[in-house]
């Protein structure tokens, strides 16, 4: 036999594609302290959301050229943290709250899913993707990330070293951010924490696990993860492991990821979110969806920032 090629399988890796809309469009996140409050908390939250879902809304259109954008809206209810009520109480609330604003909700998803989605730990693939970016004259004194569970947007004030301490003490420098625009904005995150063998991620982390989700831009051996699974019939589970991963709650839905992302936000999530921008600029994202992405962005005429992080966009509104 002539002319055969045998090629390994992993010679030639596939990155499956994922349906994506022009937008994902985030109505909030709903927390302890949220549910606490009552409906009134939630009814007053989506009250101050309308109008920019609104806004939102016309600056897509206006981005498409004046078509009708594919957008998809999105919730994420915390049940990493704290486990509180149950899906079968909480969800018909929240729907209801929404609906009440003229909002409705496409996708709800699971704080929890952001760490481990269907058995896939995202949290920790995306942790393993990190590569920091090294301040300019940095002498790679400061442990890594991967160690450390820390991780800045520049170069940390130096801590003095004991075989330095019989010298003439040097004088104070400050943290130095590695983009600064004149003066700096220093920011260290803590990406996580290990008490008694029991890894837990940061808000801020997962967040930004969310946001790559949203972006479509994580993958698993090449194949999609933290994917919508169809609302069943009857009432919503009473435990919220038995709720899905990732909820479409309509079948009329546009895809959930898109190719870029806005969340309306309280003022209070303004630090995670700052947070969640220095994680996404350091996250060495699978090239081939990062490509597919572009492509198909560019293919409508809507071309996609290079920069993850620009891609990302925020409505913040302040609570009296």
């Amino acid at each position: 036999m002539t002319g055969a090629v045998f090629r390994e399988t992993t010679a030639e890796p596939r990155t499956e594609s994922v349906g994506l809309a022009h937008l994902s469009l985030e109505l909030g996140h709903l927390y302890m302290e949220d549910f606490e409050g009552g409906p009134d908390r939630l009814r007053d939250h989506f009250r101050r959301v309308r109008p920019w879902v609104d806004a939102v809304r016309a600056d897509a259109t206006a981005l498409a050229g004046g078509k009708r954008p594919r957008i998809s809206t999105c919730f994420l209810i915390d049940d990493y943290f704290t486990r509180f009520s149950s899906p079968a109480e909480l969800v018909p609330l929240l729907l209801d709250e929404a609906d009440r604003a003229g909002l409705v909700i496409d996708y709800l998803a699971r704080e929890s899913a952001c760490a481990v989605a269907d058995g896939v730990p995202l949290a920790e693939s995306v942790a393993g993707r990190l590569v920091e970016s090294p301040p300019p004259g940095s002498h790679g004194l400061r442990p890594p990330v991967g160690r450390t569970g820390w991780l800045a947007n520049g170069e940390r004030t130096p801590a003095q070293r004991a075989r330095e301490a019989m010298k003439s003490t040097a004088g104070w420098q400050p943290p130095r951010e590695t983009a600064a625009r004149r003066h700096s904005v220093f920011m260290d995150v803590e990406l996580w924490d290990d008490k008694e063998g029991r890894r837990t991620w940061s808000c801020p982390f997962l967040a930004a696990v969310w946001q790559l989700a949203r972006l479509g831009l994580l993958r698993h051996h090449g194949e999609p993860v933290l994917t919508a699974s169809p609302r069943a019939q009857g009432d919503f589970p009473r435990d919220w492991d038995d709720l899905p991963p990732l909820l479409r709650l309509g079948d009329s839905a546009v895809p959930f990821s898109a190719y870029r992302t806005c969340s309306v936000l309280p003022s209070r999530f303004l630090p995670v979110e700052h947070a969640v921008r220095i994680v996404l600029d350091q996250v060495d994202v699978d090239s081939r969806a990062l490509e597919q992405a572009a492509r198909r962005s560019a293919q409508e005429g809507m071309p996609v920032p290079g920069s993850v992080a620009d891609r990302v966009s925020y409505v913040f509104y302040t609570v009296p």
